[in-house]
């Protein structure tokens, strides 16, 4: 990979090469990869990359994979959706969507899947991987199934139903573990120690696996004609995807993508239930201390987050903040963007609208801003969390003078624009 210089720990900045490593030896710090952004400045251009697949892949000289041939099921290029109505409600200006919902297997984790198993089968590895709250699971099934590969995923056992099965119909090995996702999470990381050609997309292989959600600022930077946004609100769970999404647009600059590198507040989004980083910001500290999980937005619930002080420094360095909402917040959110937009997220992403309206509301999110919220899985996925809160406007009997008495004489406030007249 002439465009890969190799590793680098992000602590002490110690140099390794590009092979299967994700800890410092010296240090114990988190290793990523480092790019030859002037090798790949001269090769890269809009013109190629609007002639690649539409998929992450079309960015692949800003990935660690060089195989002609990714382990792809089509992720990326999802839709921008300007979202005027919910702009309106919120009191904002320019505000888009970006609707990860519509990836092959309902999430974003197919981009970072996708790399990563590109990755891992070209170090070698037989077994695909995983510590997961459930979307991971869903994307390492499905990926390892395309790449003939065996699965092994481990999850927490209170996971919802929607997600073991989308994880289980892909035939791989499905185990559920009691306890949280930190609990599962520690776990794999002695499995991957025992089992050396098992590759666990985000503990031995989560440096190349991170590298995937650049492409959603890769993607919203063509998408708005090669220009940033102002203001992106991210949800963060262990804080990997906020801190790759800010340096995409860097790195957009850095390779001439981008007239500069530009300058876009990066604000984050986490459930009260489960907020380490948010409340980090909000004490005004860098000590971000493990909180155990209580929240319907299980797919954040990472009360020990891996990336949380990097997500932290790269919220306070662009000059974004964060916002903590209760699961109250998160289902009138899933509402809200259903109501106003017609997407149907699950409760990840009402985290991150719920998040929105309240840092709108605070001023952090101004009117003059052109704004990209990341709505990032799939609503099917989640459906339990809205019971009780949505179902039928009434129950009638199968005749016209039930339905005009139900749903006109005594709701006719339900049906828009339609008045009663006696």
């Amino acid at each position: 990979m002439e465009h890969v210089s190799g590793l680098r720990c992000r602590e002490c900045g110690r140099s390794y090469p590009a092979q299967a490593l994700h800890v410092c030896d010296f240090c114990f710090g988190p290793l990523e990869v480092v790019y030859d952004y002037e090798r790949i400045a001269a090769s890269v251009s809009r013109e190629a990359i609007a002639r690649g697949p539409r998929s992450i892949w079309r960015y692949h000289d800003l990935l660690p994979v060089d195989d002609v041939v990714p382990v792809d099921l089509g992720a990326g290029f999802t839709p921008l959706t300007r979202a005027d109505r919910l702009a309106a409600e919120l009191g904002l200006g320019e505000l888009y969507i970006k609707n990860d919902t519509v990836n092959p297997t309902g999430s974003f984790k197919d981009r970072v899947v996708s790399v990563a198993l590109t990755k891992a089968r070209q170090l070698g590895f037989k077994v695909a991987a995983c510590a997961s709250t459930g979307n991971l699971a869903n994307a390492v099934a499905a990926h390892a199934a395309r790449a003939g590969m065996a699965s092994v995923v481990l999850i927490p056992e209170d996971l919802e139903q929607a997600k073991v099965t989308m994880t289980a119909v892909y035939g791989g090995v499905v185990v559920a573990v009691r306890g949280s996702y930190d609990d599962v999470n520690r776990l794999c990381a002695e499995l991957a120690s025992e089992h050396p050609l098992w590759a666990f997309v985000n503990v031995n292989i989560r440096t190349y696996y991170a590298e995937g959600s650049k492409t959603l600022a890769f993607e919203i930077a063509e998408q708005l004609g090669w220009s940033a946004p102002d203001h992106v609100v991210v949800p963060v769970a262990s804080g990997s995807q906020l801190t790759k999404v800010a340096k995409g647009f860097e790195e957009l600059g850095l390779v001439g993508l981008l007239p500069e590198v530009p300058r876009v507040r990066v604000s984050g989004a986490q459930a009260a239930g489960c907020a380490p980083v948010a409340t980090a910001f909000a004490e005004g500290t860098d000590a971000i201390r493990p909180v155990r999980p209580s929240t319907i937005a299980k797919s954040l619930a990472i009360g020990n987050p891996a990336d949380g002080w990097y997500a932290l420094q790269a919220v306070r360095q662009s000059g974004g903040a964060f916002a903590a909402v209760s699961d109250e917040e998160i289902l009138e959110g899933i509402k809200l963007l259903a109501r106003t937009e017609g997407i149907f997220t699950e409760t990840a992403g009402g985290v991150t609208i719920a998040a929105l309206a309240a840092l709108a509301a605070r001023g952090v999110i101004r009117s003059d801003e052109r704004v990209v919220v990341l709505v990032t899985g799939h609503g099917l996925k989640t459906v339990e969390a809205l019971a009780g809160a949505c179902g039928p406007s009434a129950t009638i009997d199968p005749t016209l003078q039930s339905f005009e008495r139900s749903v006109i004489d005594e709701a006719g406030s339900l049906i828009p624009g339609e008045e009663h007249v006696e």
